[in-house]
């Protein structure tokens, strides 16, 4: 069986500071991770590794070079190989010229059984990139899993819901993106370790995956953010005194007039 898993490399959300005067993102000595849902993804892959031997693990990933260090740890972790998308003409791209290059990267890997992303990621928190991958590649897609079971060529997996879950089987090949409550993700092991350190991670660009560059990019993208900013925090709430329900709508009314709400 073989296993693409698409990992992003994003800034740790607890440490990101905003330059208010731009309003863009102060990249800057802000450490980066792994994107936590991604780390569900490659968890499940890597489980379905254990328990068939012979699967191949793929992790594929779309950014700047120091993102190699990323897909490194994913090897870490118990990947077999990682593909790194790395070209000036990708940059700036918005979720639908991102899933251009990755379908596109993904064609060039060859055969696939499974392609796990995560939910999103914690920079864009779109959720639009893997089910955008299943599209441009033509198979079916399931989104938020949280629970995952092999079933000769199908997988059989638990959607989740707003107030609970849907059971769904979908033929293989297929896309499905991952959620925290599907697992715990593994660290990184010292055999690991070696092993990566020892694997080149494959560096493609625009031209090595055959995407048609007028697709990806800044200039391809529908969409972009104008401005990021941190909202400012809301004053100190009012709390309504009186000791009957009665008393407290009078006194409610009071402040109201008080404030020319009312």
């Amino acid at each position: 069986m073989k296993i693409v898993v698409c990992v992003k490399q994003v800034p740790d959300t607890t440490e990101i500071k905003i330059n208010p005067e731009t309003g863009t993102l102060i990249r800057d000595g802000v450490p980066a991770i792994l994107n936590p849902d991604d780390a569900n993804a490659l968890e499940q892959a890597l489980q379905i590794k254990d328990e068939n031997p012979g699967t191949a693990v793929t992790v594929v990933t779309m950014g700047p070079p120091q993102a190699q260090e990323m897909l490194e740890e994913c090897m870490a972790m118990g990947a077999d190989d990682a593909v790194l998308l790395s070209d000036r003409a990708l940059g700036g791209s918005d979720t639908w010229a991102t899933s251009n290059a990755i379908a596109a990267g993904i064609k060039k890997i060859g055969e696939y059984d499974i392609i796990f992303a995560g939910r999103q990621a914690i920079d864009g928190d779109t959720a639009q990139v893997g089910p955008q991958i299943a599209e441009k590649l033509g198979i079916p897609q399931v989104t938020y899993v949280k629970n995952f079971e092999l079933q000769d060529q199908s997988a059989v997996v638990e959607r989740s819901l707003e107030d609970g879950y849907e059971k769904l089987k979908v033929k293989l090949p297929c896309v499905l993106t991952a959620i925290k409550e599907l697992n715990v993700p593994r660290y990184m092991s010292v055999r690991g370790i070696l092993r990566a350190a020892k694997t080149e991670v494959k560096v493609w660009n625009a031209a090595d995956i055959g995407v048609d560059v007028e697709t990806v990019g800044l200039k391809a993208s529908p969409t972009n953010v104008f401005k990021s900013f941190t909202p400012k925090p809301k004053g100190a709430g009012v709390k309504i005194e009186g000791d009957t329900p009665k008393e407290k709508a009078a006194n409610l009314l009071i402040a109201l007039k008080e404030k020319h709400i009312i």
